[in-house]
């Protein structure tokens, strides 16, 4: 039987994954089967952390946003914070909020106070919260970071 030559399809599958590969190490860049396996690994690993990426962001958000509305005695807890702003139909979304918290902090205590507007809340909790964190910081057992 006669040799049949093998066509520029299965070649040109291999450049593409080499190409793919080529920033690997060792032979992960050089042998096809490895070269293959380490593609695959690296898909996924891409997928799992595009998702994992989303998640450490929002916590990285919530973070910012608790930590100035604590240091600052905006009068909140993150949790009632945003129950409230969305009683309040000020809806926010946690990445536009830790931008204010970080970049102009007054305006955060505008939203705050529009919130208390709009809201028949008891504000005497509140007020004890605020003036409790208040001699906290005056006596010093609080450190502002």
């Amino acid at each position: 039987m006669t040799r049949i030559r093998r066509g520029y399809i299965a070649r040109r599958r291999r450049t593409k994954m080499r190409l793919f590969a080529s920033s690997f190490r060792g032979a992960h860049s050089r042998l096809s089967r490895t070269s293959t396996q380490q593609k695959i690994r690296a898909l996924v690993s891409a997928r799992r952390d595009r998702d994992r990426q989303k998640r450490d962001f929002r916590r990285l958000w919530i973070t910012r946003i608790n930590a100035v509305i604590r240091v600052n005695i905006v009068s909140f807890i993150y949790s009632r914070l945003i129950h409230n702003l969305y009683k309040a139909q000020l809806v926010l979304n946690r990445k536009i909020l830790a931008q204010i918290a970080i970049s102009n902090r007054n305006c955060l205590y505008m939203i705050s106070n529009e919130i208390l507007k709009k809201g028949n809340w008891k504000e005497s909790s509140l007020i004890f919260k605020r003036s409790s964190l208040e001699n906290e910081l005056q006596e010093g057992r609080v450190e502002i970071i």
